[in-house]
């Protein structure tokens, strides 16, 4: 019953573009969400990067999401995207992701490219609900012991 309440009087997220002074909250975040977790350096550099096109999602003063991309003539790719623990289950992946796709369309990107977990079946509903689909299969993208292939999708924005 107090997860209802607390979910019904949580303030939105708030969307805005990413810079890289968030490089240090957006690797903490994704070593939460990840097997292996990116670097602050490895981020600060992303954040730096005049191809790459990234948001993050606060609430409050906190980090709830961030999407990140590259942007390379016509076709981007998603690198990443991660929700905080709290923060999933509100629609605030799919807020990003939209976000994302319409500045990647108005840059010029006629298509997205992203590759997802196999076992990862949130994100893929997500994905294929957003229009993306399965291209490609790489077998044992992941480390040992972590399950499962990589699967490519692709998304047509143009």
């Amino acid at each position: 019953m107090m997860g209802i309440i607390t979910r019904l009087f949580a303030r939105e997220a708030v969307l805005s573009k990413a810079r890289p002074a968030d490089a240090c909250a957006f690797a903490a975040l994704h070593a939460a969400s990840f097997h292996r977790g990116w670097s602050e350096g490895e981020f600060e550099r992303l954040l730096s990067d005049r191809n790459v096109v990234a948001y993050r999602a606060m609430a409050r003063s906190s980090l709830a999401g961030f999407i990140l991309s590259r942007l390379v003539l016509d076709e981007a790719e998603i690198l990443s995207i991660a929700v905080a623990p709290t923060q999933r289950g509100r629609g605030l992946a799919r807020q990003l992701l939209d976000i994302n796709l319409r500045r990647l369309a108005a840059l010029g990107a006629r298509s997205v490219f992203l590759e997802v977990e196999e076992g990862n079946v949130s994100a893929r509903r997500l994905y294929h609900r957003a229009g993306f689909r399965d291209i490609a299969r790489r077998e044992a993208y992941y480390p040992a012991g972590q399950g499962s292939a990589a699967l490519v999708l692709r998304r047509d924005l143009a």
